[in-house]
């Protein structure tokens, strides 16, 4: 199957879906283009922000604070590599893959920070039939991705880099300073093409994180993504992902009403905050993360459960069962916290939420 074609696959890469619109930024796009860059630094801002090309609409891809977004770009454009920062949900690999896509047109370059990444992931590896048959050779290497985004000159992620061995996140110390790979097994080594950098994503909030080093933090420019500010932008950007999830998977349900995902909304917000939304009353919070992509999980699923067995029109039964598994991580903890937001926030806000009411707590009983 050719690459212009469609292929029947569950998600494209950035630079694959979006393929239409980098192709139209690149045709308007007249300013100086940094080496190696495919597009100048404000045709990536519109890319990720959103704009129009000559009739083609630039959807974005980042809802929220745009200075941000710039801070990010300029980095990029000096020696120094990003990092950005931010609890679960906040678009952090999603920033990641689209500014790579929209600046090298590659955005697969990605190690996938683990408790089992090693330092042969971040440098190279061996393949070590042929090492034990020839010796070590170039044929031989296992190039990381690190690797290969130094002999190209492009862009490597780095996805929850927090979640590798201290060890091993300062393997990245050596690489950031030099700009070099040292290969002592050939006796030579490899130097960063102009344009090299890497986009690192750290969860402060989750579990199993490891404090990154002061050493490896001053390498980057760290940049904090905030959770969406206020009620309407974070009901935009969920609206936003479950039209193109459900698009990707097909799901067999209408979009669920404004009205549903405002509820789902206003129901995680509160949790995360710790108050109700006109600050009147304190509620506690349950032991997992409840965020943005989270909420739009769980609309997602909803779609699913409507599409395959329901009318196809996402219910109140539909939506509590999704809350349920968001909220209730912690089996006792939770179904308490849960229940008493329940009986002492949402039972009391009348009749338009009634129904989502009694569905949950029949749901959590």
């Amino acid at each position: 199957m050719g690459m212009d074609q469609k292929q029947d696959v569950v998600r494209l890469p950035s630079e694959r879906l979006y393929r239409e619109e980098l192709e139209a930024l690149k045709k308007i796009d007249q300013d100086a283009k940094p080496a190696g860059w495919q597009l100048s630094p404000k045709a990536v801002l519109t890319f990720l922000t959103g704009g129009n090309a000559k009739g083609i609409t630039i959807t974005p891809k980042y809802i929220g604070n745009k200075r941000l977004v710039e801070m990010a770009i300029a980095t990029l454009l000096t020696d120094r590599a990003l990092m950005l920062i931010g609890e679960p949900g906040t678009a952090k690999s999603w920033l990641s893959e689209n500014l790579t896509a929209a600046i090298h047109g590659d955005s697969g370059k990605v190690i996938q920070g683990t408790a089992g990444t090693s330092e042969e992931h971040i440098r190279y590896s061996w393949n070590y039939a042929m090492l034990l048959a020839q010796g070590p050779s170039d044929q031989a290497i296992i190039k990381s991705p690190i690797f290969r985004a130094m002999e190209t000159g492009g862009i490597a992620r780095f996805e929850e880099i927090s979640r590798c061995a201290s060890e091993v996140q300062d393997a990245l110390i050596s690489i950031l300073s030099e700009k070099t790979i040292s290969i002592p097994e050939l006796g030579r080594e490899v130097f960063a093409a102009r344009g090299f950098s890497i986009i690192a994503t750290a969860n402060t909030r989750d579990r199993g994180v490891n404090e990154m080093s002061a050493a490896l933090k001053r390498r980057f420019n760290i940049i904090v993504l905030p959770s969406p500010s206020d009620i309407e932008t974070e009901v935009e950007i969920v609206r936003k992902r479950v039209r193109e999830i459900s698009a990707s998977y097909e799901l067999r349900a209408s979009l669920p009403e404004e009205e549903a995902v405002r509820k789902v909304v206003t129901i995680f917000r509160e949790l995360r905050s710790g108050m109700t939304l006109d600050g009147k009353e304190k509620v506690k919070g349950p032991s997992g993360v409840i965020s943005t992509a989270e909420a739009i999980s769980l609309l997602t699923g909803s779609m699913a459960l409507a599409g395959s067995f329901g009318s196809g029109q996402i219910s109140e039964e539909d939506i509590a069962a999704g809350l349920q598994g968001a909220i209730v991580k912690d089996e006792e903890k939770d179904r308490l916290v849960w229940k008493e937001y329940l009986e002492n926030v949402m039972k009391k806000r009348g009749s338009t939420w009634r129904n989502l009411y009694f569905a949950c707590s029949e749901m959590n009983n």
